[in-house]
């Protein structure tokens, strides 16, 4: 066995001897046979490595290729974990086809090729390493991680699968530090493992991948000039405190480590209670470990141990000088021994078997026929995991999650927090015990390490120029527009039915709305309506009521009851504009309002043809006389109303209004409006109307200088000159508003414009009717004609 003696590593050695010593108890494995063993402890120096091999070999360490001194030597190699070692070792191994075995981390550069094929390792694939290491630090939300690797293949390889995993799971790099393993190169390079650098501040998680042992440790190293209070996650490789000193709480302090899952050897740690000078006393080691630990004092020979502590154990020893529990690396080991003891076994069975009956020969061991047995052996070991060589049929490590405890005056623990398998469903991989770890940074909360806080609902992610995909800004959704995760990229706009809250995170449904009637606006308007209605019909009633005075017979009494009647149903349609819309109410609030409106305007402008044939066409016998005693300006109602009709015909039969609605006005509602179905009617409507109030209002102005007693082209120009203007208004307010408050314009421009017309041409006669009933006489219209000429 070739290994290095680091204090950490000694563990390694007693698992050697605790196997041996155990097969060799054991009378069914290798029967009437004892294994021995030699172990060389080799300096970390390319030299040694070569010649601690050639001594094991040959039998002696001057001259190669040659044997002499010991009949006996050994049948198989167990190697450290160093990928020096065993790439030093295994082409002079290889020459002779003798049995290397490693019980390092599994090494792909080892098995490529088929470079050493004399080369067996121990140790399961750790290909999920990575994807492990990535899943923890998903389940804790961390997407903000630096990485360190040793130098070499394997940390390179490592950093490859760690870089594949972060990029499918959206977790990104925010450094990577490369440290060599060579203690020389470190010590001459110091300046270059200056990690305290800007492109770690923020990063609270770092990830540790340790190829090899270092002679240098690279720990102590690492958190000198990182600093403390960060979280760790590493492998199996690293180790806590190989300085001695009794930090408090050192940064160290909650580090997770992957490590290798295995069941503990039955009888290992009883073994490690026992192991003492006296049992084994050509171990200077373990005279080492006394002579420091135990108090004891060196014999006047100084060969020997005096006066130390009773039944002491290296079980007494702090975690940090002597850990009992079997790490990676003594259980390959273990295995290792077990591989060659199977191995041995059934090359002596077949052996025997194929002697003759009655003949003993002397068996000779030769290594290299040991190959084939190695290749194929399987067994299972003392706790029931199976075991194999071949390195094609190897599965994937499961890992046992381990949380380093660092406590004062040397107390160092590492407690068992979770598992990663490979082998079950995606989701299911790591499993955890949250309550169970110490953090490093003092805290029971868990750490924080992003780039940049997590956008919450009702924000968008935009990446930062130049930057990580992990570093980006929060932007609030636009209007009607929401995100209801974390981090999304893209807000999603509430379908129409629906509309986004005042937190953008949520989309609620919108509430059907209408100009109601119960509305503050909808009882306003109807109580509006209905009272100049009311007023209208008593203005109606006065004028029926005086019917035979002259300032009613003087203007054309039946165009006033017309007109007067008209105003009412003016007043009325405007209640076919509230209330929720129906088809028919949305034909009839059109046609209605079109016609009456029609028929009171056509209706103004007969009074005014009226006004002007009896006050302009006085001279007996002229045609237009007989127009005026003929009664044709009464026939300009109906013609102009034949004319709407007509228009409003083809505006039903075309494309009538219909029932819309309205998702975009008003925030959280959605408006039921009728639609005017088409618009060129409606304004083809409009403009006829509208060039009916202008030349009634053309003619009324002409004749607004005519005699004024019961005159009333003065009152019928100022009544169109109101209609108008309502009118006019109307259009660009009416375009310039949606929803409810659009129905509520069109609205009160009709009672506006109603209202006009009754108070202008009305009010003044009820004036006189009601308060000047000395004006309402005839001689009284006889006595200002005659002062007048």
């Amino acid at each position: 066995m070739v290994i290095q003696f680091i204090v950490k590593f000694y563990q390694n050695m007693l698992a050697f001897i605790f196997a041996i010593e155990e097969i060799n108890r054991n009378p069914y494995l290798l029967p009437n046979i004892s294994l021995g063993y030699e172990s060389h402890n080799s300096l970390h120096s390319h030299g040694n490595i070569l010649k601690n091999v050639l001594m094991l070999h040959a039998g002696q360490d001057e001259v190669p290729n040659y044997t002499c001194g010991r009949d006996s030597k050994s049948v198989a190699l167990l190697t450290g974990t160093s990928w020096a070692t065993e790439a030093q070792s295994g082409p002079l191994l290889e020459l002779y086809k003798f049995p290397q075995l490693t019980f390092g981390s599994f090494d792909l550069v080892l098995s490529e090729y088929g470079r050493f094929s004399s080369l067996y390792q121990m140790a399961s694939r750790d290909t999920s390493l990575a994807l492990g290491m990535v899943s923890l630090v998903i389940h804790f939300n961390w997407n903000w991680v630096g990485v360190i690797v040793t130098a070499g293949a394997k940390g390179l390889q490592f950093l490859s699968d760690v870089r594949a995993e972060m990029d499918g799971n959206r977790v990104c790099l925010a450094f990577v530090k490369t440290v060599t393993s060579d203690p020389l190169l470190y010590v001459a390079n110091t300046e270059l493992h200056d990690f305290l650098t800007k492109d770690t501040i923020g990063v609270n998680v770092i990830i540790i991948y340790h190829d090899t042992e270092n002679v240098n440790d690279l720990n102590h190293n690492v958190g000198l000039h990182l600093g403390t209070w960060r979280v760790w996650v590493t492998n199996s490789q690293w180790q806590a405190d190989l300085t001695g000193k009794n930090f408090l709480r050192d940064s160290f302090h909650g580090t997770f480590i992957f490590s290798n899952h295995h069941k503990e050897i039955f009888g290992f740690k009883k073994f490690i209670q026992t192991v003492n000078p006296s049992i084994y006393p050509e171990d200077i080691f373990v005279q080492q470990f006394w002579y420091s630990h135990f108090q004891c004092s060196l014999s006047d020979s100084g060969c020997a141990l005096e006066n130390c502590i009773p039944n002491a154990s290296l079980e007494w020893l702090p975690v940090n000088r002597f850990d009992p529990a079997m790490s990676d690396a003594s259980y390959n080991i273990y295995n290792a021994v077990y591989a060659v003891a199977h191995a041995l076994h059934e090359m002596l069975l077949k052996q025997i078997q194929k002697q003759p009956a009655g003949n003993v020969e002397e068996i000779v061991i030769s290594p290299w026929k040991l190959h084939s047995f190695l290749r194929n052996i399987q067994f299972n070991n003392t706790v029931g995991d199976q075991m194999n060589l071949e390195e094609k049929i190897k599965l994937n490590a499961k890992f046992d999650i381990l949380n380093f405890w660092n406590f004062p005056e040397g107390l160092r623990l590492k407690v068992k927090v979770g598992e990663f398998s490979p082998y079950v469903t995606h989701g299911q991989k790591l499993s955890l015990s949250d309550e169970m770890i110490q953090w490093a940074m003092g805290s029971t909360e868990t750490p924080r390490s992003v780039c940049t806080e997590s956008c919450t609902p009702g924000f968008r992610k935009t990446p930062q120029e130049g930057k990580a995909s992990c570093c980006f800004d929060c932007i609030t959704c636009s209007e009607n527009e929401i995100t209801n995760n974390t981090d999304m990229e893209q807000c999603v706009k509430c379908p129409d039915h629906q509309y986004a809250n005042d937190q953008k995170n949520q989309c609620l449904q919108k509430s059907v709305t209408f100009l109601a009637y119960k509305d503050t606006l909808g009882k306003a308007l109807v109580s509006t309506a209905l009272s100049l209605t009311i007023l209208t019909a008593v203005v109606l009633g006065l004028f029926v009521k005086h019917r035979d005075t002259p300032i009613v017979k003087a203007n054309n009494r039946a165009l006033s009851y017309t007109l007067l009647i008209s105003l009412t149903f003016c007043f009325l349609c405007t209640l076919l504009f509230i209330g929720r819309p129906s088809t028919a109410s949305c034909i009839l609030q059109q046609t209605t309002f079109a016609v009456v409106f029609t028929v009171a305007v056509s209706t103004v402008l007969a009074k005014t043809i009226t006004v002007v044939l009896a006050f302009k066409v006085t001279a007996p016998g002229k045609r237009m006389r007989q127009f005026l005693v003929s009664g044709a300006p009464n026939y300009v109602i109906p013609i102009c109303s034949l004319i709407q009709l007509t228009l409003c015909g083809v505006w039903m039969g075309t494309n009538p209004p219909y029932i819309d609605t309205d998702a975009h006005t008003e925030h959280g509602h959605i408006i039921i409006v009728c639609n005017k179905g088409s618009i060129t009617a409606f304004y083809c409507v409009l403009g006829y109307l509208g060039s009916l109030a202008l030349v009634s209002f053309t003619v009324a102005f002409l004749a607004r200088n005519l005699p004024d007693t019961f005159n009333e082209a003065k009152f019928l120009t100022f009544s169109m000159l109101v209609f108008c203007s309502v009118w006019v208004t109307f259009l660009p307010v009416y375009h310039s508003t949606k929803g409810k408050v659009m129905v509520a314009m069109e609205v009160f421009s009709i009672l506006a414009s109603s209202a006009g017309l009754l108070g202008c041409i009305f009010v003044p006669k009820c004036y006189i009717i009601l308060l000047r009933p000395e004006k309402n006489a005839l001689h009284g219209f006889r006595d200002k004609t005659h002062s007048r000429r």
